[in-house]
């Protein structure tokens, strides 16, 4: 059978019967889930989508009316599309502190590279501790944290302690510490299958930034 090919009354039965099965069983399983809390969110990993992915869920706080802040650590430099969006549009629900000035080997200055991101690690945890903010996104702090820049045992410590209960804190960034890991609620690795820019294909508005 093909897709243009009709469906027939027993397989329509088959999988009606099949799909209500499903749903029971999901049912069963969402009574269970009732709880709910502030989370602590990594995406880290080789592959691309990381900051993007943060940034999707900045904006379905924006559109729950939900209150949010983003520090940008590293590429803070950047004239990317979301600091634009959110700086143009949404400045009354969504802070931006952009706290880097670029790649590390483009600065080619590390401690200036660690004064900006301790000023920025500064900046999150004032964001943090306001629990009016109910969520903060820190951009690329996971490059901050594998660099050194940021120490990750008291990265995790404040989280652990200070983060209000209904506050997601959302960190991105490649090589993402096992501490950090091991503290997170939600660990997403992305991975690289395929990459234009093996193929010469250089950072595009509107994929990369």
């Amino acid at each position: 059978m093909t897709q243009t090919d009709p469906i027939s009354a027993e397989d329509q039965d088959r999988h009606a019967a099949k799909m209500a099965r499903k749903k029971a069983a999901r049912d069963r399983m969402m009574e269970t889930k009732t709880g709910e809390k502030g989370l602590i969110i990594v995406h880290t990993g080789p592959g691309k989508g990381k900051s993007s992915s943060g940034f999707g869920m900045i904006m379905r706080s924006i559109a729950h009316g939900m209150p949010c802040a983003v520090v940008q650590f590293i590429k803070g430099a950047w004239d990317t599309g979301e600091r634009t969006l959110l700086t143009t549009h949404f400045t009354d629900i969504c802070q931006f502190h952009a706290m880097g000035e670029g790649f590390t080997w483009e600065t080619q200055d590390k401690s200036r590279d660690i004064a900006m991101a301790q000023a920025g690690w500064a900046r999150a945890r004032d964001l943090i501790r306001d629990p009016a903010i109910r969520m903060v996104l820190l951009d690329e702090i996971n490059i901050a944290l594998r660099y050194g820049y940021l120490d990750a045992a008291e990265v995790v410590a404040f989280l652990q302690a200070e983060k209000p209960a209904m506050t997601h804190v959302v960190l991105t960034g490649r090589g993402a510490p096992d501490a950090l890991i091991e503290a997170a609620d939600l660990v997403t690795e992305m991975t690289q299958v395929k990459h234009p820019f093996r193929s010469g294909i250089k950072a595009q508005a509107g994929v990369e930034y």
